[in-house]
């Protein structure tokens, strides 16, 4: 008798293994979405105030932010990016807290969604709380602290950074990966700009170091225990 298994798949009417059930019990992720809920708890409140009683449900803000954060801790790189996770990675949806046949949301409506939190300074709130709990905790001390800055790699090509007041040109030879001769150009982020990515600012690690677009972060890290207490 041969006791090779078949490699058949075959796909089933009804799941009963929720995401919860796929996640092991130690994995790092955990007390993250213990203390990511807990949060999330407190600011329903101010949450409720943002959101108004009639039309179409929005994208829960909890589920908004969990997912931010997923894309922080893994660093992805795009929303789009993000959406794809999301959508196949059942780890990614247990942390946001969507079941496995949930649909994910559109990119575009993703980020519409997340900057309605930003603007409202809502996510600036939670990360406080986050900085509150851990306190709260003794999980930070008063001392041994460091200053970080960064460069954060735009995902933009330099050849689409171009002068602010260019006019319409001719259409390039090549759309996918147009050629740009920029050897004479004085190019400066008061003059030009990316025009896929207008946030992010032409930037070098050092003398001698290639510019590319990117965006600065700086932070104040408690050494002790690699938290982030502000930015």
């Amino acid at each position: 008798m041969c006791m090779r298994g078949t490699d058949q798949q075959q796909s089933h009417v009804f799941s009963y293994i929720s995401p919860e059930q796929r996640v092991r019990k130690d994995h790092p992720l955990r007390p993250i979405r213990t203390m990511v809920d807990e949060i999330l708890k407190q600011l329903s409140p101010q949450f409720n105030k943002m959101y108004a009683k009639v039309g179409r449900p929005s994208i829960p803000p909890e589920q908004l932010l969990r997912a931010q954060l997923l894309q922080l801790l893994y660093s992805v790189r795009s929303e789009r990016l993000l959406m794809d996770e999301i959508d196949y990675n059942i780890l990614f949806r247990w942390f946001v807290g969507l079941n496995l046949d949930d649909p994910v949301w559109d990119a575009t409506v993703f980020t519409k969604n997340r900057d309605r939190l930003l603007e409202a300074a809502v996510a600036k709130e939670f990360l406080a709380r986050v900085v509150a709990q851990a306190r709260e905790r003794g999980w930070t001390s008063d001392e041994h602290f460091t200053v970080d800055g960064t460069l954060l790699e735009a995902w933009a090509s330099v050849k689409i950074f171009q002068p602010k007041d260019k006019k319409n040109s001719p259409p390039p030879d090549d759309p996918g990966n147009p050629t740009v001769d920029f050897r004479g150009e004085k190019r400066s982020n008061q003059t030009h700009e990316s025009k896929t990515d207008p946030d992010a600012l032409l930037a070098r690690k050092g003398a001698g170091k290639e510019a590319k677009l990117s965006y600065s972060g700086n932070l104040l890290v408690e050494n002790r225990n690699g938290l982030i207490v502000s930015s």
